[in-house]
């Protein structure tokens, strides 16, 4: 098939366009640079610009009138970030979408696999979600997330009294580490706030140690806790969304939820992993050693929790094959090459 990939040139957007790909799938890459770099649209057709430009979208549309569906990607993801620019994460991730997903309704698109995030729920005593879980998303970058998860829900159910309904499947990440294992694409932010990202830069000395922020959650170590998924598990999971997508909804009807037309999937390990523990891991991967701190809770985060997983194995066939330590091992290789893999690309204008 032919995909609309927003986001394509971001870290999961890029490594998902690479899956896609040697399943023999087409992704039309649409991104606006913002923070993802060109190079990672290399060998693809790319159109520079913004979700929110419905021209542009409408002539993506027109020169690939086979685009069989939209995987939504764009949006800005950092919790901090979010926390002291509110404004620009509802404008950018929530309105901006909401005239992405109109735009697709106008033009009789059907199908969305929308870039949700864990982030959504509330941490339970005992860490573990199903999408049926109770939902507290702390940060305006989780809130925009749930917004939008709410809104394309809302669209969605009008959408079907129309000649082209439209259906949505909402993957909820957890937390994404490692690489591309064939090094297509990577972790390429100069002062990366993921764990993994952080841990790399203090071993190669980027950054004067690594910091764990909260050390009295309600853990086994104080620790937060989250479900550590390989990024290519991760993308693969996009795959499997975009080839099961009818079946998947069959799966729900059969489950007992009706002739739904959104659904959230949780996408992770299925396992806890402390930072605490994740910390030690590294530090016994890396060929440096690490400087470690502790320090407060940062705004906006959780005890965090870990993904139950069924629905992603009964409804897309779906679950992870990679572990943690391979996670670290793809990073480390990533880091020896990243520097080659930058360089100028032809760009849809």
């Amino acid at each position: 098939m032919k995909v609309l990939v927003t986001g394509g040139a971001g870290f999961i957007g890029s490594t998902t366009c690479s899956a896609l790909e040697d399943a023999g799938h087409t992704p039309i890459v649409l991104d606006s640079l913002v923070s993802g770099p060109e190079a990672f649209t290399r060998g693809r057709v790319f159109y520079h610009g913004d979700i929110a430009d419905a021209a542009l979208v409408r002539r993506i549309f027109a020169e690939h009138s086979d685009i069989a569906a939209t995987l939504h990607f764009a949006a800005r993801i950092v919790v901090t970030e979010s926390v002291a620019l509110p404004a620009l994460y509802y404008r950018e991730n929530v309105v901006g979408s909401l005239t992405l997903f109109e735009t697709l309704l106008d033009l009789g698109q059907t199908r969305v696999i929308f870039s949700s995030s864990a982030a959504v729920y509330d941490s339970p005593a005992d860490l573990r979600v199903d999408e049926q879980s109770p939902l507290k998303p702390l940060s305006p970058y989780a809130r925009s997330k749930r917004m939008t998860e709410e809104m394309l829900e809302d669209l969605c159910a009008a959408s079907q009294a129309t000649a082209s309904p439209m259906r949505a499947i909402a993957l909820r990440y957890f937390n994404p580490v490692g690489a591309d294992p064939q090094l297509r694409s990577g972790p390429y932010v100069a002062d990366p706030t993921h764990i993994l990202g952080r841990l790399m830069a203090a071993a190669q000395g980027r950054a004067d140690g690594f910091t764990i922020t909260g050390t009295d959650y309600a853990t086994r170590d104080g620790s937060g806790l989250r479900d550590y998924i390989h990024i290519w598990d991760l993308a693969q999971a996009h795959v499997a969304a975009l080839e099961n997508f009818e079946g998947a909804f069959e799966a729900a009807a059969r489950d007992g939820h009706g002739e739904v037309s959104f659904l959230p999937i949780n996408v992770g390990s299925g396992n806890g992993v402390t930072v605490r523990e994740l910390v030690t891991a590294f530090g016994e991967a890396s060929p440096t050693p690490v400087t470690v701190r502790e320090g407060p809770r940062r705004p906006g985060d959780s005890a965090g929790a870990h993904a139950d997983t069924t629905r992603a194995r009964d409804y897309l066939g779906w679950s992870a094959r990679l572990t943690v330590a391979e996670a670290m091992q793809s990073a480390f290789a990533w880091e020896g090459v990243r520097g080659e893999r930058f360089g100028s690309v032809a760009v849809v204008n």
